[in-house]
């Protein structure tokens, strides 16, 4: 099997370019390439873009890791101060801003994350000392590049965040989306309360959105449900509603906790075993073993008069083995849509918790 190959930052690509505008204004040459320590331990030999004076551009390389921002222009520019003092950084084009509490930066500052910051100042420091600067970072089209990734629900908007805790990028993206998705949970930890929601999809998002507007915090879990419930527990979350369709959401009555397709299926066994226990003959069983599709086993179910029985018997087995998960510290509540986001089945204690959930309408 290949090895995989990694990559660097933009956190890397953000100090890097720095170091360079520093040493293009203390030696009057912008230098071709530059060396860069990072956390991780390696060693970077990073090309540097001359841009035009002192604002010099690295080129992102994210590896095999399928991100993005890979070939995306970094680009930094230093204004140094006369006197000693700290490093401030500044959000040029394509940089987002902080707008929500909970995430690593401070509400209105620039979406530079503490690691890059550090790095970024360690390499202004290792050639001017103890002098005061300005860095204002950019990255051309990154407000277009931001629409493609979580940094609008996470509340950085204008553009991309600089990121990175070791200034290297390894080919683990779903390491990278988990951390999307804890850090969004955590907010809407700081924001909301102790009350979420979690759907499997924007189709679940819409739907709560529609049917209780002006409601609490809503995370998109995508196939990390188990992720997320565990983090929802271990941050002490005390009530959640689970909202989706079933072509995901009915994984969770076989235990199935990461809902990709690649990883597990399971929707007609599901069926198949839920419809059996609700009195279907072998006959029906195999007309809904031989289904393609969720939506034509909802037909026959409709077709057997079995759907009512059935759907609630699933989105009952899914909250069970949900609260089971996070070992019934949380009020939980589930909502199965169909795939034109009709109830299908509701489950659990849902008015005690869409009361605490939706107190937000009227603060």
């Amino acid at each position: 099997m290949k090895r995989l190959r990694t990559g660097y930052t933009t956190g890397s690509c953000a100090a890097a370019a720095s170091l360079a505008s520093v040493l293009w204004q203390t030696t009057d040459i912008c230098p071709e390439q530059v060396a860069l320590d990072t956390p991780a331990g390696i060693t970077l030999h990073l090309p540097i873009q001359e841009i035009r004076p002192y604002l010099c551009g690295v080129q992102k390389d994210s590896g095999d890791d399928p991100d993005q921002t890979n070939g995306c222009l970094v680009t930094a520019e230093v204004q140094l101060h006369d006197t000693d003092g700290p490093i401030q950084f500044l959000a040029g084009e394509g940089i987002g801003t902080v707008t929500r509490n909970g995430l690593k930066v401070p509400k209105g500052e620039p979406a530079i994350n503490p690691v890059p910051r550090q790095m970024i100042e360690k390499a202004i420091r290792s050639v001017t000392g103890t002098r005061g600067a300005a860095v204002t970072i950019s990255i051309p089209n990154g407000e277009a590049l931001a629409c493609k990734t979580f940094n609008e629900r996470l509340g950085v908007v204008g553009g991309l965040s600089i990121l990175g805790t070791t200034g290297i990028v390894r080919p683990m993206s779903e390491e990278a989306v988990r951390e999307s998705l804890r850090l969004e949970l955590s907010m809407c930890r700081a924001e909301y309360g102790a009350a979420c929601a979690l759907v499997t999809g924007y189709s679940g998002e819409t739907y709560l959105k529609q049917t209780y507007p002006n409601c609490g915090g809503i995370v998109l879990c995508s196939n990390y449900l188990g992720y997320l419930l565990d983090c929802a527990e271990e941050m002490q979350f005390t009530h959640l509603l689970l909202a989706g369709r079933i072509g995901k959401l009915i994984k969770p009555a076989a235990n199935i906790m990461y809902l990709h397709s690649h990883t597990a299926g399971g929707q007609r066994e599901i069926l198949c075993t839920h419809a059996a226990l609700a009195g279907a003959s072998r006959a029906q069983v195999q007309e809904l073993y031989d289904c393609s599709t969720t939506k034509l086993a909802q037909q026959l179910l409709e077709q057997f008069q079995l759907s009512d029985c059935v759907w609630s018997s699933i989105a009952a087995a899914a909250l069970e083995n949900c609260i089971w998960r996070t070992h019934r510290q949380i009020t939980t509540g589930l909502i199965l849509l169909d795939e034109s986001d009709h109830v299908l089945a509701e489950a659990g204690a849902i008015p005690e918790i869409l009361q605490v959930w939706r107190r937000h309408e009227t603060t």
